[in-house]
């Protein structure tokens, strides 16, 4: 076994700490799974958040409830509803999260999704 393997196991999601976040605007609480290269997460953004910065990280993004406008920095916007899902590379399109009514989010991201050269 190497340094990044995962041995099977469940996350019991209620019993991971919650960290809270403050956006320009509303809050993000975040419970965080964190493994060697690999970052699990369940997000909350609460009523009226939006984000106070654009993120170039990589992620994939799965909408577990409610509904998340995605500005990108080059003008597009798009929306994820419940079963929705966006992904992206590092570095490869600054984007930055705004809801109205609240959303909970399921977030990957990791060294898997570092832009090749």
């Amino acid at each position: 076994m190497n340094n990044t393997s995962i041995p099977f196991q469940t996350i019991d999601w209620s019993s991971v700490p919650r960290t809270e976040h403050a956006g320009e605007t509303g809050m993000a609480y975040w419970q965080t799974m964190q493994f060697k290269g690999l970052r699990i997460r369940y997000v909350e953004y609460s009523q009226n958040y939006k984000a106070d910065h654009w993120c170039e990280k990589g992620h994939i993004v799965y909408c577990l409830k409610g509904e998340v406008t995605n500005k990108l920095k080059n003008g597009e916007t798009t929306t994820l509803h419940e079963g929705m899902s966006y992904v992206v590379s590092d570095g490869l399109s600054a984007h930055r999260s705004i809801t109205k009514q609240g959303v909970h989010l399921l977030i990957i991201d990791g060294n898997f999704l570092a832009e090749s050269n």
